[in-house]
């Protein structure tokens, strides 16, 4: 019997020294997929060939241009959104800590060369064991302040906000991190609801911490991403100096929303002037591929949900949109069925986006870019990215506090999507 030469993809996982069950659980494929990579039977998906090569390529690698700027930590890092913000400022990242394994195997495959791990749950990760930093980034999670979560919690008879053990306090892990290492500055970005969760009450409690308890000047804004990118997306971003700064929100440049880019601008063109992306596209032309558009059930059903809370007075339903409009919030639950955001098509159904749509929506990419990294499936992916920071928005937040942090920042680039 002849044996069978090592496929492609199978000389690559042996280079880059991972099993198959390991590159399985690192992306969020099952083993039988990757097996079927292995054999040859099907194409493997690009984005876990590119996550073996980063693996290969990922080499402990100090740069040799002197000194960074400033030095900063990462925290609920997700897959690297605020990083992404301060590090065109000459910023060099420390300390990452991120505890779900798939946003980690998505931050690691866009950011080989740190020459660190990222770390897991920072509740079991001592303060004095992370390195010196004079700007602290975090992104703690924003589910005990949401509106959806809290009116879910209060449905179900259970606490929220701080008095929520599973999350709630997960504040004062950044709080304990700012206490023992007194970094000049620090940015902290959450949902739109934290301002007024508990009546305020919340949130007199993060500004007490944070100024009373640490002794930090701080300033915050909730900022729509609208004008940055084709989705209506508020956020609060908090930020902190431990001197008096010369800073204020209120005169950081934003980009007029009612001229900001439109959804067009961040689909698939789907006529040949985009490489195809497997699988996201496909063909010579670039075609979204059919298992995005949704099934006739899910649509019926879609439409008949809508349809009963429309009767009902309510605002319930799904959000169909075409190229000149601007999407609703992309959310962490889009795997489930994608009704916030349903792209129309001349023909058929609509489609759910496509994981590297969402990764332009959120700025991770550029109009027509793919450069980001997509090693996941696509249900980790939609959560990933249901869960992430809107790019440009850091880098004009970034740019705002350069000042204040004593850099140079550099010449404002137009960040915003194409119209």
């Amino acid at each position: 019997m002849t044996s069978r030469s090592p496929t492609p993809f199978s000389q690559l996982r042996t280079q880059a020294g991972i099993s198959i069950e390991a590159l399985a659980d690192m992306a969020g494929f099952s083993s039988r997929t990757v097996y079927r990579w292995e054999n040859g039977e099907v194409s493997p998906r690009r984005a876990a060939t590119e996550l073996l090569k980063r693996i290969i390529a990922d080499r402990p690698c100090e740069a040799a241009q002197g000194d960074p700027a400033f030095r900063f930590i990462d925290l609920f890092a997700g897959i690297g959104g605020l990083r992404r913000g301060f590090e065109p400022l000459g910023g060099k990242c420390v300390f990452t800590s991120e505890w779900d394994k798939y946003s980690a195997a998505t931050y690691r495959a866009n950011h080989p060369h740190d020459g660190h791990e990222v770390s897991g749950d920072i509740t079991e990760i001592e303060a004095g064991d992370i390195p010196a930093h004079d700007l602290l980034l975090a992104g703690f999670p924003c589910q005990p302040f949401s509106i959806a979560g809290v009116s879910k919690k209060n449905a179900l008879g259970r606490e929220h906000g701080f008095a929520c053990e599973a999350q709630g306090t997960l504040f004062f892990d950044v709080a304990r991190i700012i206490a023992h290492h007194r970094p000049r500055a620090f940015l902290l970005e959450n949902v739109k609801n934290l301002v007024n969760h508990d009546r305020g009450r919340t949130f007199e409690v993060i500004r007490r911490v944070l100024t009373d308890e640490l002794g930090y000047d701080i300033h915050w804004k909730v900022i729509d991403a609208r004008s940055w990118v084709p989705q209506h997306r508020e956020r609060i971003f908090i930020a902190g100096f431990l001197e008096p700064a010369d800073f204020s929100f209120a005169n950081m440049p934003i980009p007029d929303p009612l001229h900001g880019p439109r959804i067009g601008s961040i689909l698939h063109p789907e006529d040949g002037s985009e490489a195809p992306e497997k699988p996201f596209t496909e063909g010579n032309i670039g075609r979204v591929s059919a298992r995005y558009s949704l099934s006739d059930h899910l649509w019926q059903y879609l439409q008949d949900y809508a349809a009963k809370h429309r009767a009902r007075g309510n605002g319930f339903g799904f959000g169909l949109v075409g190229p000149n409009d601007v999407s609703r919030t992309l959310s962490a639950r889009y795997y489930k069925d994608g009704s916030e955001i349903l792209v129309e098509r001349p023909r058929g159904n609509p489609r759910r986006l496509t994981p590297r749509e969402c990764a332009r929506l959120m700025g991770f990419d550029g109009p027509g870019g793919s450069d980001f990294i997509i090693p996941v499936s696509d249900t980790q992916a939609y959560r990933q990215f249901g869960n992430a920071v809107v790019v440009p928005v850091v880098q004009a937040v970034a740019r705002h506090m350069a000042p204040a942090l004593g850099i140079a920042a550099p010449e404002p680039v137009e960040a915003r999507l194409a119209a």
